[in-house]
Order: structure tokens, then sequence, then C-alpha cells
């Protein structure tokens, strides 16, 4: 028996690599490239019409061999299965369930030992100011500093302008929040039109008036509904560089819990906006109200092409260090550049506020008297008791030598001779009066300084890269000597405080249910673009009307433009008035319904047999989610899929990663007596569970089923599921703990009341014990029979009894959390399955899973944790998720930025509680010098390490009171709110102590790919059941030849719009990052078809189906192409880099 099947491996092997032979020759006439190794022209014609013939004939000779190959693949999976669990039989069962089945060992993962060199460098060029050092240095005392409160004293000597004059810019802005105390329309209807309206008639009356703008949701709003001279004017504007647009994204987006990829996303919205209505390019970045700042935002703008930007809200004794040793100014690097390739040179505005008050010099009131809308009779004033007054020929003297005062003041923070000063405030310049007001004192105020030759300054309304022009100038003489007069720095701005001991980390985590609802939202909105572009090409070729002339670009642009709107400083923040908040969710609720669509209908072109067919259905869609939201404010809900024993129902899985991969799919169906189908006709097995209406009622219409689904990178692949007295299928078992449930007429459920047993969970990678709670103490790791205490527990923190208490914005609790107490012991459930095992604690505020999978690879190696947190009927309480450790992390834990980078942390004593907790978007590690232990997040949150060995989240915060930052109301429109992650525990090797010092980190291989699988999770469709019988599918769709380099992460790939109409064009965006990670932890057993090549990837090697007509090099945000840019063969980057291309497949 055994030579048998020896015989059969064998030949199997034989047949599959003659056929990928003939592959292999076939596809290297389709795409036999010029020899020219990175560069080359466009490809010829003659040979392109030769070349699709050949691509036809291998489609046909595949689509003969398809059913055989299926066939042999699951008999090789199948014969070494039955191989793999004699094996296991022999060595005794852990527990039900223990064994790792369902996926045969994998061979070890390749990891060229180049691709280890980047992570174990320390940077060859220091920074001359690290932020970590910069902490430590900082005393934090906070004392009086006089008119400028947090700062110092500034003293000057009349002289010193006396070789070089004073240049000073003011900077004339409006900052118009999308969104805040009204909603976009309501502010775009009461306020931002007007101001639009108002600076294209202002502006005409003097060349030398300036204007800024940031905002690109707004401007493309107001640029729809004016006409053609109004539009004009606007151009010519621009042109005379009278208005500047700065940033241009869609929004100014929040910095701490906005993702990567809709930080692009919605830059990417606003430049290609720009390119089409106005053909500028923004060069300056400008963010004046984001709460803290990342680097992952710099080296955004660095790579759109951006040579300099403006960052506001730090930390005042930050500011204070900084305009000590006039640092204000500086180079902004990247922790892991070993470089200066990510430098950006970034101006930190000194004072509190970038309103007028707080941006003419350190004295507020006396600015203040500088902001002609709070002349008396206006609607506010002055708090500082000073009014402004009218500037005339009787009083410009005095006037114009008391705001010089603070210009020259201001100036002594910096190291050049050139000054900025921001003329602006929220919603500023909306009425007709204020452009007079503020301009006309102004221009009598310049004409006075600039007459008067003893005061050497020279004084002008400019814009930001009017002031960085000059900035440069300044500095090019000593940049011609090969150095600059500033200095570089590396690290983040966070965690922010305003004033006092108010630290801006409660909006980290407020309104959690709208942070994890933006991360559902951005892998349904990648997904969608994804499969959208490939079902494009296929409509196109096969001349599709239907789906070539549906509204998808319009839905999709749509989508991109709700996400973008989100992203913005008061919305994925949860720092919005209740109905604002409301409006954005009811954004992104009616996107994601319009993206399943497009999902669900570009999936069915690519899986149909015959394409042309595509146009005889008639139906809303094809294809049904598994999932359904019912409405913005509710959790997504499983559809139930009726079976019969006559048709079969058609499961189509789509997975939107780049790689191969092995998931656990879990579908509702009508019967527990079910089968399920691979694409070859083989049973696939299957673990079917109970619905449960409430924690101890099983529903006698639904059950889950669960199974393991191969699915090809960014491919689809068939199931077929059907009702069967034969199932086979394995049911799970239940063990209920403190109470009693019914009795199900299908499923075994034990009811124990007095447990003398540990709960336990098993795989073959851990062992998880559970205290007589339900809640995690220990895992034991198999590889080494270590036992690890990580006990999961649950804590309060209150609100302080201050002036100031915790809002949306602010964290200021009441001393330490205290413990999550409960009085009986609750509720527990236990399944055991051949799948998953999981445990089910439910408590009052909290219904608490612990899953583990019994996968070999990534699914099976960290341990899923779900929460789904209730506080509606709390007053001042926040709920917190504690994981503590034996690792001896002392004071030090690494947290992520945007999903892109991994930043240490210092837990210091010297800071309040508040201080020390960091925005978290997707993870959070602690380790010593034997073990790491991370624990992985789908949505962002506020996280912190009070202690050693510990990691605490925040998962929601219900306050009553506003914490007075001008919201006018707390956060009490909490929703039951569900909460995902994953706990890794990972063994370290070969540890570089020089290393641990640093000021960098990375995760492992295995942390970035199972973060992958946390947050852009494979999407079950099932086909509509009346289409069920006609529909001809194919088995699978893999666009992709094979999985893209384990450590190259496909961001997006992106239709681009059309240059004419509001359609789409033959291009697409292919965005790449690769990623950095540390070598120091073993990459076996992953389950994964991938290796890492140094970042290089031949393009003719990536594409299936799809021939590449052109892939040519673009700026991150396809504002800019290199003046050489031709196609390319390979395609290379740097560890960390995001790159863009252009893509036209067909």
């Amino acid at each position: 028996m055994k030579l048998s099947r020896q015989f059969t491996v064998f030949g199997s092997a034989i047949f599959c690599v003659v056929i990928f032979s003939l592959y292999l020759m076939l596809d290297r006439g389709h795409l036999d490239y010029p020899r020219s190794p990175r560069q080359e022209g466009s490809f010829p014609q003659g040979q392109l019409s030769m070349l699709q013939e050949k691509i036809d004939h291998l489609e046909r000779l595949l689509a003969e061999n398809n059913e055989i190959i299926s066939n042999i693949r699951d008999s090789v999976i199948n014969l070494s299965e039955s191989v793999e669990d004699g094996s296991r039989s022999s060595q005794g069962n852990f527990s039900q369930g223990a064994g790792s089945r369902l996926l045969p060992s994998q061979v070890s993962l390749q990891v060229d030992p180049k691709d280890c060199v980047f992570a174990s460098q320390r940077g060859s060029q220091h920074p001359d100011v690290q932020m970590l050092d910069v902490y430590k240095l900082i005393p934090f005392d906070n004392p009086d500093g006089g008119v400028w409160k947090q700062g110092f004293d500034i003293k000057y000597e009349a002289d010193e302008w006396d070789t070089e004059p004073l240049q000073v810019f003011v900077v004339p802005h409006s900052h118009n929040d999308p969104g805040w105390l009204k909603t976009f329309n309501d502010y775009f209807r009461d306020k931002t039109q007007y101001i639009f309206n108002n600076m294209v008639l202002k502006l005409k009356e003097d060349s030398s008036r300036k204007f800024m703008w940031s905002e690109i949701s707004y401007l493309s709003k107001w640029w729809d509904i004016i006409d053609i001279p109004k539009k004009e004017a606007v151009k010519s504007l621009l042109q005379n560089r009278q208005f500047e647009i700065v940033t241009g994204g869609w929004v100014m987006p929040d910095e701490a819990t906005a993702h990567y990829f809709a930080l692009i996303d919605q830059l990417i919205e606003g430049h290609q906006w720009l390119e089409k209505n106005l053909g500028v390019k923004p060069r300056s970045g400008w963010a004046i109200d984001p709460f803290g700042h990342s680097p992952t935002m710099a080296y955004l703008l660095k790579r759109a092409g951006f040579s300099h930007m403006l960052i506001q809200r730090v930390h005042y004794a930050v500011k204070k260090h900084f305009a000590l040793l006039k640092t204000l100014e500086f180079y902004w690097r990247q922790n892991w550049d070993l470089g200066s390739v990510t430098d950006i040179l970034c101006h930190m505005m000194p004072f509190y506020s970038y309103d007028i008050p707080h941006t003419c010099g350190p004295d507020p009131k006396i600015c203040c008297q500088f902001d002609f809308k709070r002349l008396p009779g206006g609607r506010f004033g002055c708090p500082w008791g000073i009014v402004p007054e009218v500037v005339s020929s009787a009083n410009v003297h005095s006037r114009a030598e008391l705001l010089l005062d603070q210009y020259r003041k201001k100036s002594k923070l910096f190291r050049t001779k050139v000054v900025l000063a921001p003329l602006g405030d929220d919603f500023r310049y909306s009425e007709y009066s204020e452009w007079d007001l503020q301009f006309r004192n102004y221009e009598q105020l310049f004409n006075y300084m600039n007459s008067q030759t003893e005061l050497n300054v020279k004084i002008q309304f400019g814009t930001l890269s009017d002031y960085f022009d000059a900035l440069d100038k300044a500095d090019a003489a000593e940049r011609r000597k090969g150095r600059s007069r500033f200095p570089v720095v590396s690290g983040d701005f966070f965690t922010y405080a305003d004033r006092d001991d108010d630290y801006w980390s409660g909006y980290f985590t407020s309104r959690p249910f709208y942070k994890r609802m933006d991360r559902i939202m951005e892998s349904h909105l990648r997904a969608a673009e994804i499969i959208y572009y490939f079902a494009l090409k296929q409509a196109q070729k096969y001349k599709i009307h239907k789906f070539l002339s549906s509204p998808y670009y319009a839905a999709l642009t749509e989508a991109r433009r709700n996400l973008g709107l989100f992203q913005h400083h008061d919305a994925i923040t949860g720092t919005a008035k209740d109905w604002v908040v409301v409006d954005y969710g009811t954004r992104l609720f009616h996107s994601l319904i319009g993206l399943e669509k497009i999902i669900g209908d570009s999936a069915f072109l690519l899986i149909l047999k015959d394409k042309l067919t595509y146009e005889s259905y008639s139906s809303d869609s094809f294809l049904e989610m598994d999932l359904k939201q019912k409405s913005q404010d509710s959790l997504p809900q499983k559809n139930v899929i009726q079976l019969s024993k006559k048709e079969p129902r058609y499961l189509v899985v789509y997975n939107p990663l780049e790689q191969d991969r092995n998931s656990v799919v879990s579908i509702c169906v009508s019967s527990p007596k079910v089968q399920v189908f691979s694409d070859s006709g083989k049973p696939v097995e299957v673990q079917v569970s109970a619905v449960w209406n409430n924690a101890v009622t099983v529903s006698g219409q639904a059950y889950e089923v669960s199974f393991l689904a191969h699915t090809p990178p960014l491919g689809l692949k068939v199931y077929k599921i059907l009702e069967s007295d034969s199932s086979n299928s394995h049911l799970a078992d239940y063990a209920v703990y403190n109470d009693r449930t019914e009795e199900s007429k299908v499923f075994k459920i034990k009811n124990v009341i007095n447990a003398q047993e540990r709960i336990t969970l098993e795989n073959s990678f851990v062992m998880v014990q559970f205290d007589k709670s339900g809640l995690m103490e220990k895992i034991i790791t198999k590889e080494d029979g270590k036992h690890h205490e990580v006990k999961v527990q649950f804590s309060w923190y209150g609100t302080t009894s201050r002036r100031d208490k915790s809002g949306a914005y602010l964290f200021l609790p009441d001393g330490n959390a205290q413990p999550y107490f409960y009085t009986a012991l609750p509720l527990i459930r236990v399944t055991h399955g051949r799948i998953y095992s999981e445990v089910i604690c439910f408590l009052e505020h909290i219904t608490h899973k612990v899953r583990l999978y019994n996968v070999n690879g990534i699914e099976g190696q960290s341990i899923e944790i779900s929460n789904v947190v209730d506080i509606r009927n709390l007053y001042n309480r926040e709920i917190a998720m504690r994981i503590s450790s034996e690792i001896n992390s002392e004071n030090k834990f690494y947290t992520d930025l945007n999903g892109y980078q991994i930043q240490p942390r210092l837990t210091m004593k010297k800071l309040p509680l508040q201080a020390n907790v960091y925005p978290m978007t997707t993870m959070v590690y602690i380790q010593d010098a034997e073990y790491r232990l991370t624990l992985l997040s789908a949505q962002s949150l506020g996280v912190s390490s009070l202690i050693s060995g510990r990691i605490e989240v925040i998962m929601d915060r219900r306050l009553m009171q506003d914490d007075n930052r001008g919201l006018g109301q707390g956060v009490h429109d909490n929703k039951i709110t569900a909460n995902l992650f994953r706990i890794l525990l990972e063994k370290r090797s070969g540890i570089d102590t020089q290393e641990e010092m640093g000021s960098v980190g990375y995760p492992s291989l295995l942390s970035h790919l199972t973060s992958s699988f946390l947050n852009h999770p494979v999407f079950p469709m099932t086909v509509q059941a009346e289409f069920s019988s006609t529909a001809k599918l194919l088995h699978e769709f893999p666009p992709l030849l094979s999985s893209l380099p384990c450590d190259i992460h496909l961001v997006n790939l992106r239709t681009i719009q059309s240059k004419v109409g509001s359609g789409y064009s033959d291009e697409a965006a292919l965005i790449l990052h690769r990623k950095g990670f540390d070598c120091q932890f073993a990459s076996r057993d992953m389950g994964l078809l991938c290796s890492t090549t140094q970042g290089k990837i031949l393009v003719q090697k990536i594409f299936n189906k799809f021939t590449i007509e052109s892939l040519t090099p673009s700026s991150l945000s396809l504002m800019h192409s290199p003046p050489d840019a031709q196609n390319i063969s390979e395609i290379s980057l740097s560890p960390m880099e995001i790159s863009t291309f252009r893509i036209r497949l067909r």
C-alpha cells in the first residue's frame, strides 16, 4: 500500500513538471522582454498579436488540464494528510481537536540571509536629535514662562538686523474641519462656500494679497457648483501664486489612529482631483490641527514629492525644548533610515495654537490686537482685555513697532532671519467684511514698516511655499559648504499635551465602534479596487458592455472619498458631535454596501466560464456576502445559506492578499447535515458548530460550517455545499460552566457546575490554560514545552475629580486602573472542534472569546481574542483589557505607527499615567532576551505598558462631560462594539544588545503576516440560489503566477481616473510596500509558499491571466513621474519602501 502511494506521488509530480514546463515555454514566448536589465521602451505591437495567440492557446491547454491537475493536487494533499495523521496518532492525542490535521507540514519559509541585514543594522548616520532622548532630558516641570506661559522670556539687541533685515511672511489661511460641531455639508453650506466666493473677489483686488487652502474635500464640493468664470479666476490666482494649495489631501488627516493605507488613499484622491481640475502639484505640507504628529506622514509626503512640511500640535514642553535649542526647523528623518533619503524639512510652530493670538509672537495679548476680526462691535473680542485698534496714519507708528517687536522675538527662536506669521483660524474669511478688515489694516502696517529703512524689515503677504523658498535661500550658503544649518530629528510627537497634565490620549480609543468600522471599510475598499481592475480588464477583453457601462467606478470613487473624509482629525479620532459621527458612519455604511456589490459582481464575472453569459444575468447582485450589516451603528450578522439535497449551493472565496493562503472559512447554513466539496469534487473536512441565540440557547434554524479554504493570491476559489444525509461532518462538542443550557438534538452539550478540571485548548503549536472565570492564564509552547504565564484580565478607569475631566480628547484618570470585579463566576461556554476550539466567557459588560485554530500555518500560531463590549449603562468609566506576563520588558514597549513602522516607547515615572498611553494602529509588543509577546489589533486603540511584562489596551470609554477642548459634549453615544485581536508569543534568538538600545524595532515575518490575515480576511460569497443551476463556473481564478515575496505587500491596485469625464482610464496605480522584519525568530511552519528576494520582482513573473502592456515608476500619489520614466522589467524595493507604479494590463 505504501509503495503504491509513493508511485502515485511520483507520477503526479512528473505530470505536474511536464505541464509546468509547457507553461514556462509559452510564458517565455508571451512576455519575451528586451535584454536591458532595468529600462525599456514600449512593447512592439507586431509581436503582441502573435503573443496573444500563444496566450489563448495556453489558456485552452490549461482549461483542458485544469480538472486533471486539481484531482492530482487533491490526491497528493489527501495522501499527505493521511500520512501525517498516521504519524500523529502514534504520538498520542492531546485533547479533542488538538492535532492540527488540516494542512500538510510546509517546508521552512525561504528567507534570504541578505534580507536580514537591514533590521540588524544601526543607522550609519545618527540624527542630531532622537525624540526618545528628548523625553529623557526634559524635566516636564512646567514653570510659568511669563507672557509666553509655557516658554521663556525672549530678548534681542536692536542692531541684530543691521546687516541682514528681518523677512516676514504673513500667511492668510482658513482652517476648515470637514465635520466637527457641524456635518461636512452643513459647514460647507454655512461657511466654506462663502470663504471661496470671497477669496475670488478679494484676491483680485490686489495682486500682493495671498491665501492658502488644504482640504480638497471642500474645494471639490465648491468646484461642482460654480460657473466657468469663477473656475478660470481660481486658475489665474494659482498661476500668479496668490493662491496656494498646501498638502492637497482629501482632508488634513489624524496621524495617530489612521492606517497608512487610508492616509495614502486620501492623499491620492486629493492629488488626482487637483491634477484633473486645476493642474497644480502641491509641494508643501500643512498640518496645523492633528493632535500629535507621526513620522509616517513625513515619509508619505516625501514619497509624494514634497520637500517641506509644517506641524503645530506638539507637547508644550517639547516645543519649549526645541525653541531653546533653536531646533524648531529640522530635517525629519525616519528612525529606520540608514542614510538620509527620507529627510524632509519640517517647521514646528512654537506657540500654543495656530490662531492669530498665538502666531505673531510670544505674547498672545499683543498678537490678539492684530486680529482685526476682533475689533470692538464684532461677535468676539480678545480674552486678555486689550482690544484691537483700526490702523490709521495717527497710530501706525506705534502699532507697527508693537507688532514688529513680536516678529523679532519670534525670529529669535529660529536659525534664520525669515519669519512665518500665519494669519487665520477655524472657518475664517467667511464674511466679506473680514477680508477688508484684515487685508487693509495689514497693508497699512506693511507699507509703514517697509518704508522705514531703520526698522530693517521686509514684510509682505505670502503663502507657505513663499516662506519655505525664502528659508531655502537663507540656507543656500550653508548647503553650498556641504552642510545645513538645520539639525536632523528622528522619532515621533506623541503623546500630545497642550497644557498642564492634559494629555490627549483619550481620542486614541474614543468611539471605538467607528475605529473598527474604518478598518472594515479599508479592507473592503482595497479588496474592491483590486478585483474591480481585474474584472474591468476582462470586460474590456470580451467587450462586456453591461459591466463596462455600470456605475461601479463612480461607486468606488465615492467610497474612496467617504473613507478619506473619515481620516479627518475629528472623524476617526471620535471627537465630533453625536450627529456628525452618525453622518460619517452613514457614509461609511452606504459605501460598504456599494463595495460589496462591486466585489460580488466583479468576482462573478471573473469566475464565469463563458464571460459573454454575464450579459444575460439580471439581478441586484450575483454573489451575496456572508456578512450583512443592517445599519451604520450595528454589528454585522451572518447570512444563513438555505441548503437543499437536490441543488448544490456554490461558495466563491476571494483572497484579497498577495499570498497563497489557507484560511478557515465559517459560514451559516440551514442544516447540520452538510457536505463541502473542493473545486475538483473532493469532499473537504468540515466542522459543524451550533449557532447560539443567546448564551445558553442553541438555534434550531442555523448551523455554522467551518472548513479550511485554500485560495490563490488575489484570487478566487469555488466550493460546493450540499445538504446530505451521508455527511461525515464533525460536530463540535460543548461544555457549559456555571449555568445550565437546554439539551440539543444535534450537539453534545455537557453542563458543568463545579469544575474540577482546568479548562484547556490546544493545537500543535500551543496549549492555552484558563482560570475558573474562563480567562486565559497560561500558554504552553509545544516547541520547547515551556510554561508561560500570560494572564488576561479586565480593569476600569474612572475620571479625576479636578475641573478638567476625561472627555473625547483627554484621558484624565482618577488613579491606577481598578480590577473588573464580579461576585459570581461568569457563564463559560467551551467549544471543542476539529477546525477550531474556543472558550467564551460572558461578563456583564464584555463577551470575551479566545479561539485556537487547529491549522498548521499562520492561523494556528496565534491566539485569537474577540471582545464584544457594551458599557452603555455606565457613568464615567473606561474599560481596559490587561495582558500580564513574566516577560522582563522593564519600562520599554513597542507600538506601531499607522500600521507602517514600529516606534519604541518608554514608560516614564516622571510623567502622569495618561502620558504613558500611546496610539496602537495594528500592534504592540513587549520583549526580553528570550521571548516577544505581541498583541495584534484589527482596530486602532490606546495602549500602555505601565508595569514590566504588561500590555494594557483601552477598549471603550463612556464620559459624561466635555473636556473643554471645544466639542461641548462628552462621549455617551456608545454602541455594542466588537474588538478583534491576536496574541503571538515568539521565541527570540541571537539578540544583539546594541540593537536593543536602538530607537527602532521590527515585527517578525510571522507577526507581519498574522497582521495581514487579521486585517484582510477572505470574502466568502454565495452564488444566488436562482443562478446555482444555470451558472457555469471556473474552479478558480488565479490572477498571479505565484505569491509575491513574503515581505512585499500589495497596498493597492487602484484604477486611475480618466483625464476627461468622470470615468476610468486604462491605467491603475500599483502600490507596493516592502516590510522591514526581524530575523531573530524562526520562520518555519508558516504554511506559506513564498520566499524573500531582496525586494526584487521580475515584472513578467507577476500576472497569470493578464499581459502587462506598461509599467512605469511614479511618485507615491501619482503627481510626479521621473523625467526618463520608461517601462521597467524588474521592480526593486528597499526595506520599508512604499512605491507606486503606473500599470496597464490587458
